[in-house]
């Protein structure tokens, strides 16, 4: 029976350490990639005089004891209040929050609201009620486990979203998923395709699209190109101003100065989101903060090490390729020597993973001109599928390069699920015309606890244990 199970424990590893690229030669019998028209259920707005509405959460601070909570009323700023507890239906505690609103060339917001709630037991349910009489409206939230090396967390991944049909199909097909939060890569609401006015109401369709998922689990955010708005003949020319209005990440408790980026530790994950679309180039802020957050990450407090940006590193699609050279010349060595474990993009409307490839050795006039497999380099992947209305990136660049492990252009969103800090389950669930179909699976292995060194940091009951639950994935 032993060898049984390392028998198939091998065959499942195979997955992740294969040589031969595979690009998929399924083909999306798509939907159309049109926006869902404005009267669609899915952008309801919910019942009652001035009812909150597009209520999200976020973790607000470093060590997952704190949620921020975000909803807009549309006709006066009503309170901004929390009443919330462990109980369905008892508030035991309250907390207040801010109001504000913003104009868009002619569009006026509604007044989104901004609460803090700290404190928090972890690894809890919490029940929250926000808005008026008739017109409140009742949610609820689970807090991570204590930040542990040992910590189990399911995290999704999702990017490009938008929010047509596909982007439904993506949307509920993930929050069948068992995932407890969303990293999400980038290109919330494709508004900025729409103008004047229009840009303000998708914007507003987008959160009562999404809140379904995200008024009940934190999405941690990241901006992708679609989020800077840059429209001068609208007279718009501050960069991301919808998007960090309405969506505000816990940045200054990792020392950072922008919303932009910024780091977080949840379970037993160190997440890293950085900003393509800000300067990132050596002596500027978001890589003077990088440095430092690298130096602050405890491997033997939390082993995994994610980051999170917009544009891929690695990208063999014809869509967008090489614009993450920049920043990989400036950032690939600091993720080789830090063994940052994966990276996950968005951008790309299509499905790829690689292997574990570095190209640090080149330079201008020298060294090796390509990248070369690397045991200490991250696993990059890119989720730009969510669904958007721009359609999938079909075309991918032949023959296949060697850095890639395997593509395809279909709608899907990922999970890892963290098992300890050993391994983890990586799943990139396809979105086939309404059924969810896990196409690319394979077991990732910790960068930090998988050197022979820490290894023997772990006991003959741990190790056990390790290869009971990799095991039991092998059945999967």
């Amino acid at each position: 029976m032993l060898l049984h199970l390392i028998f198939s424990l091998s065959v499942f590893i195979l997955i992740d350490n294969g040589n031969a690229g595979l690009t998929s030669s399924f083909i999306r019998n798509e939907w159309p990639s049109v926006d869902i028209p404005l009267d669609n259920e899915v952008f309801a707005v919910p019942k009652g005089y001035n009812a909150p509405q597009q209520v999200h959460i976020t973790q607000a601070d470093y060590e997952g004891k704190a949620v921020l909570i975000s909803w807009i009323t549309p006709d006066k700023p009503g309170p901004s209040q929390v009443r919330y507890g462990l109980s369905e239906g008892k508030s035991e505690f309250t907390a207040e929050g801010s109001v504000t609103n913003y104009t868009f060339y002619n569009y006026t917001s509604g007044y989104i609201h901004q609460c803090f709630l700290d404190g928090l037991q972890y690894d809890r349910k919490y029940y929250y009620e926000i808005g008026d009489g008739d017109s409140a409206r009742k949610f609820w939230f689970e807090t991570p486990p204590k930040v542990d090396p040992d910590a189990s967390y399911k995290f999704g991944i999702i990017g490009d979203l938008g929010q047509t049909y596909n982007s439904l199909s993506t949307l509920q097909h993930y929050m069948n998923s068992g995932a407890k939060s969303v990293l999400f890569v980038g290109d919330l609401s494709y508004a900025d395709r729409y103008k004047y006015g229009d840009v303000g109401i998708r914007w507003d369709t987008w959160g009562r699209f999404v809140e379904q998922s995200a008024a009940y689990q934190p999405w941690i955010w990241s901006a992708g190109n679609h989020e800077i708005e840059y429209m001068p003949y609208m007279g718009e020319v501050t960069p991301f101003k919808s998007y960090l209005y309405r969506y505000p990440t816990p940045y200054q408790a990792s020392k950072s100065i922008s919303p932009l980026w910024y780091a977080i530790r949840r379970a037993s994950a160190h997440i890293i989101v950085l900003s393509t679309y800000s300067p990132f180039v050596k002596y500027t802020p978001q890589w003077k903060w990088l440095r430092e957050e690298l130096k602050n990450v405890d491997r033997e407090k939390t082993p995994w090490l994610i980051v999170l940006m917009h544009v891929p590193i690695y990208n063999s699609n014809v869509a967008h390729f090489m614009e993450g050279e920049s920043m990989r010349s400036v950032f690939e060595g600091w993720f080789v020597e830090h063994k940052v474990d994966v990276i996950f993009a968005g951008h790309v409307h299509a499905y790829e993973r690689s292997y574990r490839v570095s190209n640090i050795h080149y330079n201008v006039s020298s060294g090796d001109p390509y990248p070369i497999p690397d045991k200490a380099a991250p696993v990059y992947i890119t989720v730009g599928d969510g669904g958007n209305q721009e359609g999938l990136a079909s075309k991918f660049r032949d023959p296949q390069p060697d850095y890639s492990a395997f593509r395809e252009a279909s709608y899907g969103h990922s999970t890892l699920e963290i098992k300890n800090k050993t391994h983890a389950l990586y799943h990139w669930n396809r979105n086939d015309d309404g059924k969810k179909v896990k196409i690319d699976s394979f077991v990732l292995h910790n960068q930090y606890w998988g050197s022979n060194h820490h290894r023997r940091k772990l006991n003959k009951n741990h190790l056990h244990s390790v290869i009971l639950n990799r095991a039991s994935t092998a059945q999967l």
